[in-house]
């Protein structure tokens, strides 16, 4: 598996990753609009996370398959606040293919060892939905800490989910 921050030439390869996969996110994302998994749309969207990542606002991360321009994988670093809070979001997605295989670990371990070293970042807050238990499974397995539960927190898929909250510490930070 290959790791790296996206970049607008990734817009082929991530628009196919999200087209392969539409029915096996539908459960875990927002509604999309018509037009998203356009390639130039991601190419839009991937000018702006260049942007954002050159000012260190924002870290996409992707997985691409070993060898091959196909993405596995996707590990994103939002909402970053520094400051007082010195913290961010971070967000997650897998292939269906490759459930399962421990990737998903070694993408998000990465992103929150690039959001502790390299952003110099506190605490990172990764939320899922209840019913999600592989998110809960990975998300412990790392070390998060459950923190809060929060009621009807993102619409996904047209309706509104309660999330559980959870937070990663960099116990490293002064």
């Amino acid at each position: 598996m290959k790791i790296k921050l996206s970049s607008v030439e990734d817009a082929p390869n991530i628009s196919q990753y999200y087209i392969d996969n539409a029915l096996h996110f539908s459960i875990w994302e927002p509604i999309k609009d018509d037009g998203y998994d356009k390639i130039e749309s991601w190419e839009e969207r991937l000018k702006e996370r260049e942007i954002e990542q050159n000012i260190k606002i924002g870290a996409y991360f992707l997985a691409y398959q070993k060898d091959s321009k196909e993405i596995i994988a996707t590990c994103n670093l939002t909402g970053i606040t520094y400051g007082a809070f010195l913290a961010c979001y971070m967000g997650y997605s897998i292939s269906s293919a490759f459930e399962g295989q421990g990737k998903m670990k070694k993408l998000c371990t990465h992103a929150t060892q690039y959001a502790f070293q390299e952003l110099g970042l506190h605490r990172i807050m990764a939320n899922y939905m209840p019913n999600n238990k592989r998110s809960e499974s990975l998300l412990s397995r790392m070390g998060f800490n459950k923190e809060g539960f929060a009621e009807k927190y993102l619409k996904i898929n047209g309706k509104w989910e309660d999330h559980v909250l959870t937070s990663l510490i960099n116990n490293e930070s002064t």
